[in-house]
């Protein structure tokens, strides 16, 4: 007889027990402050381009395998939601269960929950200040709580724990650079990944610089580079940065905000240019989403965002070594 598979949860009851209370300080923390709470589809007609993410398809037995036929189960509701804003729904949040294309691993699942919220009228500075005080309500650490948690500009984060200012560097120097400190780089990159600046200075952030943010407390880097924009303004200064932010604790990065892009032409061409590079990297090219495009249109309010990893967050809180020790069933049993 076939050996049965583990039918026990991943989590242990008490660790399920702390999931729901922390949902319930989110729910409690947005009733005091008035926001709506939404609900948004889980699968919808398009996918995000995004270069880094891949979507899970769902198609009916009956549909020809053409990538237009398909559904697409959502890696963020962040574009229903800029529909809603667009609509004239003020401020709103919502947890929402996520899909993203990738292996399990120690901080990664396939299927994941997303804590996401908007806030007409914020820039990314004061989004910042809410997400610290969500958190501090939800028991991350008190460190200096009459200075609050420390903030890095993208370029302060390098010099300090990289050495160097990340906008005065090619592609090669930050190659080089990484190679003398004895850090291996991925096997059989591509001419234009190695000639991407981008490339190198996310090798440093992740094998560098995010490993040494938050080690007492979560830590904010915040203006990246304008080549980082993704659906972020861009400030134009010298050099010119993007107005997002990544919220990291204990090296791993936990939250993602944008000061949002309004103008419906721009991000019609981040869309074109990501499909692009999807298209030339051999990449599944998937439809982008054209009512957002028609949302910009018809007007979205000047707003911050944000997108906050509920399973990464309880997984810290909790001090558990793996997201699997999270979640009631990790992919691996579900």
């Amino acid at each position: 007889m076939r050996e049965t598979a583990d039918w026990r949860p991943s989590a242990s009851i008490e660790t399920l027990r702390a999931r729901a209370q922390l949902l319930a300080a989110i729910r409690a923390f947005f009733r005091e402050r008035e926001i709506l709470e939404v609900q948004t589809p889980v699968l919808s007609r398009h996918a995000t381009v995004d270069r880094h993410i891949e979507s899970f398809v769902v198609s009916s037995p009956d549909h020809e395998a053409r990538i237009t036929d398909h559904g697409f189960l959502q890696t963020s509701p962040e574009f229903a939601m800029k529909r809603l804003l667009a609509a004239g729904s003020g401020p709103i949040w919502q947890i929402a269960p996520v899909f993203r294309c990738e292996e399990q691993g120690r901080h990664h699942n396939p299927e994941f929950t997303m804590l996401e919220w908007y806030r007409p009228g914020f820039d990314h500075h004061r989004l910042m200040n809410e997400v610290e005080a969500l958190l501090r309500r939800c028991g991350a650490p008190q460190a200096m709580p009459e200075f609050g948690w420390r903030r890095y500009s993208y370029r302060e984060a390098f010099e300090t724990f990289a050495g160097f200012d990340p906008f005065a560097l090619d592609a090669a120097a930050l190659r080089e650079r990484l190679a003398a400190r004895g850090i291996a780089e991925p096997e059989s990159l591509a001419a234009d990944e190695i000639a991407s600046r981008d490339f190198w200075l996310d090798l440093w952030m992740s094998h560098v610089v995010a490993a040494q943010l938050g080690a007492d407390a979560p830590a904010f880097v915040y203006d990246f580079p304008a080549s980082q924009a993704a659906l972020a303004r861009v400030r134009d200064e010298e050099p010119p940065v993007a107005e997002r932010f990544e919220l990291f604790w204990r090296g791993l990065e936990l939250a993602n905000g944008f000061h949002e892009l309004t103008d419906a032409a721009e991000q019609q061409r981040r869309f074109e240019a990501d499909r692009q590079w999807r298209r030339t990297h051999g990449r599944a090219v998937p439809p982008y989403d054209a009512t957002l495009i028609a949302a910009l249109q018809a007007g979205l309010p000047s707003c911050a965002g944000v997108a906050l990893g509920i399973d990464r967050l309880l997984m810290l809180l909790s001090g558990a070594e793996r997201l699997a020790d999270v979640l009631a069933f990790a992919a691996d049993r579900a």
